[in-house]
């Protein structure tokens, strides 16, 4: 068949159509697309349609490159390759491979009766080998719901292989794809290795000194997947303290790990098996744009804190329009990307963990700040977004006897049980943590004592709590009840969820 399609492209015949399943990339989801190619008579040119992207155009030079460098004829003729459908944008180098595998079929040098059960995808260099892509894992999981196999460069089927019940091929050269299709022989099947479901070494909370207060009220906020400000002194382990958070975090249900390894897979990270239960912890500095926060065409920071936590450190530090940029977010769980060439909607169900300073020089018992200094300081962080943190904490200096002492107190391991049984009966009792419950679900479930309701009444009044205050404070109330095995919020319960709202006093 190969040497008939060579004789037909040399003689300049009509050979006819053909077409190739692969898919586009549009945030998390990845829509398919059908290749098709038409190789005509007239002149030699080769003609890209489909909104395709300056990537995706380009491939017309790498796919002639790569068919000829393959020890295969590239057309004398007029090649129309058409994406379809025509209003999803096509990006990036993926396309190479269907693209060059439909002009081979389409000039007989390839049995295009393989391409019907199979979605391809790849970037192919000059000469013919097959390069990795971004976005494996969420094409994939799009893929998994057809009945077709997928096929892939060996570098991204590692990424593929982590869906179950998906059949995972891999190859290293278009003329493997090639010769495997017109044998009829499957390509190399991707296996992927079961994972060790051995926790990675962690930095531990037994690490820092003191600070007894601080531990019980991250284990409360790592229980309920609750937000955290921190505030406190230079060198009081603001940072220590949050970056051991992940130490404490249960692992991620099966769903939420897939979900976090598409979401890495999109960014181009490496992916481990060992690793994809693991909650994301990311850290972030005040040098960071709106766009790295946020995020565009490629995730942001807070969508690969997606599951896990993001560490803001410094937060009045941060530009104003990222904070309040945060809002929506933090109320409900996901981020949309609108511009005028595309739209996408990211998952951000992430837990905040924030420190900043008490004033601008960092030290109140020898300030030098004015009043007006400090009040412009405090002001930067806004009313909304400062209701939107479940947990305010203060984070003292370490004493000295404390720094000394050889006893570390709390660790991780003993916080990290407390916290996995807390969870579970949050996830037995309504399927999700605490933190991410209506203002409706909460009231159905916050069943509080008499002494508790008063406490509660009071703090309303006093602290000047919103709505949305007052239900975030009931669902820290009803996490530290968790934490207790309680089915009722006690009053003691209530009070020290009442502890943990210190800085609404500042607006």
């Amino acid at each position: 068949m190969a040497s008939l399609g060579k004789l037909a492209i040399l003689l300049g015949d009509i050979l006819g159509l053909s077409k190739v399943f692969t898919r586009a990339l549009k945030g998390l989801d990845a829509p398919a697309v059908v290749v098709e190619v038409h190789v005509s008579g007239g002149l030699p040119t080769m003609n890209l349609v489909g909104l395709p992207e300056a990537a995706v155009r380009e491939a017309r030079d790498r796919v002639r490159s790569a068919i000829q460098n393959s020890g295969f004829e590239f057309p004398a003729s007029r090649v129309t390759v058409n994406l379809a459908p025509a209003d999803i944008p096509k990006e990036g180098g993926a396309f190479d491979v269907p693209i060059a595998l439909g002009i081979l079929a389409a000039t007989g040098q390839l049995n295009a009766d393989a391409l019907d059960d199979v979605e391809v995808l790849g970037e192919l260099a000059l000469n013919g080998a097959l390069r990795p892509i971004k976005g494996a894992l969420p094409v994939a999981m799009a893929v998994a719901k057809g009945q077709r196999a997928l096929v892939l460069p060996e570098a991204s089927a590692a990424d593929a292989a982590l869906v179950q019940d998906l059949s995972v091929h891999y190859a290293h050269h278009l003329a493997d794809v090639v010769a495997a299709f017109n044998s009829g022989k499957a390509l190399s099947r991707f296996t992927q290795s079961e994972p060790s479901n051995e926790l990675l070494s962690q930095l531990d909370m037994a690490d820092v000194k003191g600070q007894q207060q601080a531990k019980r009220a991250l284990m409360v906020a790592a229980a309920g997947s609750h937000n955290v400000l921190m505030e406190g002194p230079p060198g009081s382990g603001k940072s220590m303290l949050a970056k051991r958070l992940p130490s404490i975090l249960p692992t991620l249900s099966n769903a939420d790990a897939l979900e976090v390894a598409a979401i890495r897979s999109l960014s181009g990270a490496p992916i481990s098996a060992d690793e994809m239960h693991l909650a994301p912890f990311r850290s972030v500095t005040s040098s960071a744009s709106q766009v790295a926060l946020l995020g565009s065409k490629n995730p942001g920071e807070i969508t690969l804190a997606h599951a896990g936590a993001l560490f803001m450190d410094e937060l009045v530090e941060f530009p104003r329009a990222c904070l309040e940029a945060l809002r929506d977010p933090l109320e409900n769980g996901y981020i949309d990307i609108s511009r005028a060439a595309y739209k996408y909607r990211y998952p951000s169900r992430f837990q905040l963990v924030a420190a900043m300073n008490p004033c601008p020089c960092g030290d109140p018992d020898n300030c030098r700040d004015t009043p007006d200094q400090i009040a412009r300081y405090r002001a930067k962080l806004s009313g909304p977004i400062l209701d939107r943190i479940d947990v305010h904490l203060h984070v003292p200096r370490v004493k000295y006897q404390e720094l000394k002492d050889s006893s570390s107190g709390s660790n991780s391991k003993t916080l990290r049980g407390q916290v996995v049984a807390a969870r579970e009966r949050q996830l037995a009792r309504q399927g999700k943590t605490n933190a991410w419950l209506s203002a409706a679900e909460i009231e159905k479930i916050a069943n509080r004592s008499e002494a508790a309701e008063t406490l509660l009444e009071n703090a309303m009044t006093k602290l000047g709590l919103t709505a949305r205050g007052y239900h975030r404070l009931l669902k820290v109330a009803r996490t530290i009840a968790d934490l207790d095995a309680s089915e009722q919020i006690a009053a003691e319960h209530m009070a020290e969820a009442i502890g943990y709202r210190q800085l609404d006093r500042w607006h």
